[in-house]
């Protein structure tokens, strides 16, 4: 169970940083800033969602 919550935990403070950098716009990047924000997060969001579930699953059969 401690192994989910600090992946967990890990998970928000990456995306708060993917967040945090993101809004910091530049004049050239600005404008691209939002969609590759929005793709970036999805794809921590869905890492961390299948690697909790293999989690899950790698616990089960133990």
């Amino acid at each position: 169970m401690g192994y989910i919550i600090t992946a967990l935990i890990a998970g928000v403070v990456i995306a708060a940083l993917t967040i945090f950098i993101g809004l910091q716009k530049d004049a050239k990047y600005g404008s691209s800033t939002k969609s590759n924000l929005t793709r970036l997060t999805a794809i921590y969001i869905a890492l961390i969602v299948f690697c909790l579930i293999g989690l899950g699953l790698y616990i089960g059969n133990l």
